[in-house]
């Protein structure tokens, strides 16, 4: 019975002394595995910076590109019928969609949303004011009704999606 006793002074301490230094070591590795995430993290984030920066940029580009009256000045030529300036204005509304689209990659869902609401404005008033003008209409007179339409309107999509691409891109800081 002297013996067992023994044995058990000797390893109780032993196992208390291995399950302490056992405990310690777990919390330390755990602490710099939650460091190394957390430096990880931080590069990721230094490195994407620029990248939405860059994407900030180029939405604001964008929406000012399909912003209607200098979009109209861009693209009417002198003797282009109304058919002829809302296809040119339609396409040039989509080419710029489509040259951006990657960006949506780099802000919010709901400042994409914005940003399409802004493309799909531009392209619906396009599409209705050249209904009504007709067929027989030409460039010009289509245009001089685009403007008479922006004129009556309070606010733009495009301007509010500035608005927002200003304000995600100002909270990146």
């Amino acid at each position: 019975m002297e013996i067992l006793l023994e044995i058990l002074k000797l390893t109780i301490p032993g196992l208390l002394t291995f399950v302490a230094a056992w405990l310690v070591l777990k919390t330390y590795m755990e602490n710099q595995q939650q460091l190394e995430q957390l430096k990880i993290s931080r590069d990721l984030q230094q490195a994407s910076l620029p990248m939405k920066m860059q994407a900030y940029e180029r939405l604001s580009l964008f929406c000012e590109r399909i912003a209607l009256p200098g979009l109209l000045l861009r693209t009417r030529r002198e003797g282009m019928s109304a058919k002829a300036l809302r296809a040119a204005l339609m396409l040039s509304v989509q080419q710029e969609y489509e040259h951006n689209i990657t960006q949506q990659v780099y802000v919010s869902a709901q400042l994409w949303e914005i940003i399409k609401i802004a493309r799909d404005e531009s392209v619906n008033i396009i599409s209705l004011v050249a209904e009504k003008a007709g067929p027989e209409a030409t460039g010009q007179q289509l245009a001089a009704m685009i403007f008479k339409v922006l004129e009556q309107q309070e606010s733009l999509a495009v301007d509010k999606a500035l608005l927002a691409i200003k304000k995600e891109a100002a909270s990146k800081f």
